[in-house]
């Protein structure tokens, strides 16, 4: 997780390499281990698609850059209105050990139509729980940036800063 400045940074940076004709405004930098995703506002008088078609070459010259630079990929995306459009994005796999109850969920809503798999299922869980705790992830979220200050303030402890286990006499010698 970064903090609130270095996504600054991050969305400045963006800001900074694409084209004047790209997007309006750069509205958004979300980054995790593996992705960073920007969304902009289009020209008011473009579609999404016209948009995704016009600046495709662009974009990727920007992402190819961030990638090398970033060690992670880059997605793109739109806000037009309400509606936020993301372009070619990561689905990454995640592992996790889930016990027979917590199992049966998963299998009920397969069962039920509203997930294909177990997997889709999960997803839909984790979506459902994101919607509806959004303030509560968003002072969990501000908490974290925090707490990330705080420890880049912290001391800066090294290997020379502790002592030597030879070098300390204990009293019993």
């Amino acid at each position: 997780m970064i903090t609130a400045e270095q996504r600054e940074e991050l969305r400045g940076w963006f800001a900074g390499r694409l084209p004047v004709d790209v997007y309006e405004e750069v509205l958004e930098v979300v980054v995790d281990r593996e992705e960073i995703t920007v969304v902009g506002r289009p020209p008011a008088d473009e579609s999404a698609a016209d948009f995704r078609e016009r600046t495709r070459e662009q974009r990727i010259e920007v992402a190819r850059e961030a990638e090398q630079l970033y060690r992670r990929k880059v997605a793109w995306g739109v806000r037009v209105g309400d509606e936020r459009i993301l372009f070619t994005h990561l689905a990454v796999p995640v592992m996790t050990r889930l016990r027979q109850s917590e199992r049966q969920v998963l299998d009920l809503l397969v069962a039920g139509g509203v997930a294909r798999s177990r997997a889709d299922a999960l997803a839909w869980c984790v979506r459902l729980v994101g919607r509806n705790t959004e303030s509560w992830l968003a002072d969990l979220r501000d908490s974290l940036d925090r707490v990330q200050r705080v420890r880049a303030q912290g001391p800066d402890v090294t290997d020379a800063d502790v002592p030597d286990s030879d070098s300390q006499k204990s009293g019993s010698e």
